[in-house]
């Protein structure tokens, strides 16, 4: 079960505790369109104890949309590394695609 406290001075700080889960996350995200878009948004990660999968892609999405993760578990931070990392075998279709001149997602070479 996941523990959401909102807390609002120069930014706007969402302070969780307990399990970051797959069914969390639409719930994250409906508080996050709540605020004001020109208000900085911050995650505050210390009381965490468990995330799933899902919950380690969505803190790395966050990060990548400018929300700061504050006071993430080392553990926390090493697996958003990971999932942010292309695997093995990304790297390898990236560069047979780039070898034979196929394009990419974006329809360009």
């Amino acid at each position: 079960m996941l523990r959401i406290q909102r807390k609002a001075n120069a930014k706007v700080i969402f302070i969780l505790s307990g399990r970051i889960e797959a069914e969390d996350i639409d719930e994250l995200r409906r508080l996050f369109e709540l605020e004001d878009a020109s208000r900085k948004i911050a995650l505050d990660l210390r009381d965490v104890t468990l995330v799933d999968r899902d919950g380690v892609k969505f803190l790395a999405a966050c990060e990548v949309t400018g929300i700061q993760l504050e006071n993430c578990p080392a553990y926390i931070r090493e697996w958003i590394g990971r999932e942010s990392r292309p695997t093995r075998r990304q790297r390898q279709n990236s560069h047979s695609d780039k070898q034979y001149g196929k394009e990419d997602v974006n329809g360009l070479k």
